[in-house]
């Protein structure tokens, strides 16, 4: 591979635009780079989620950290990356997770270890990721098959969460709702 990178600083950004994979620029603050960074921060989360979970789950965070990889291109390219096939695959490896969890009756907290609760966090990053991206495509249509992953994404982590802590003993941690009486 030939270096993509020979330099990290360019100057070129100091005006308040970034370039982008195909040669255009845009502002930073463009709604499409708010949802680069979103993902990105999800990628990042992801990361720090993989360096504590279990090593069997290991290889699935690493595969979504690709596919991240692929929703960013396809922000930045504008070529469809994401297809049904990638949400069929995750929706197959959701279900198989959590076919061994015990079924929810009452919601539950982030929280159930450390690992879990780092999913929980890249789980609400990805609900974030999904806002942005619900914004960006009002201007400009990102498919089906990105909203839909990303969509499936943020419940794909929940339960992840959920089997991590189960994988780990750690208990979960259910909401004590405050009831309201009539005394």
């Amino acid at each position: 591979m030939a270096n993509r990178l020979t330099k990290i600083y360019t100057r070129t950004g100091d005006d308040g635009s970034t370039g982008m994979a195909d040669g255009s620029r845009v502002a930073k603050d463009a709604l499409s780079l708010q949802a680069l960074g979103d993902i990105d921060e999800l990628n990042c989360q992801l990361a720090v989620l993989a360096s504590h979970a279990p090593e069997s789950f290991i290889v699935s965070i690493r595969a979504i950290q690709d596919e991240l990889f692929n929703v960013g291109a396809q922000l930045s390219l504008g070529q469809v990356m994401i297809k049904h096939s990638s949400v069929t695959a995750l929706e197959k490896s959701l279900d198989a997770l959590n076919q061994s969890l015990t079924p929810l009756k009452e919601f539950i907290l982030p929280g159930g270890g450390l690992a879990a609760s780092h999913c929980h966090v890249a789980r609400a990053v990805c609900r974030r990721a999904e806002r942005s991206l619900v914004s960006l495509n009002r201007e400009q249509v990102m498919g089906k098959g990105l909203m839909a992953y990303i969509n499936r994404l943020s419940d794909y982590l929940f339960v992840l969460a959920r089997a991590i802590s189960q994988h780990e003993g750690e208990d979960e941690i259910y909401w004590q709702s405050k009831r309201l009486s009539n005394n």
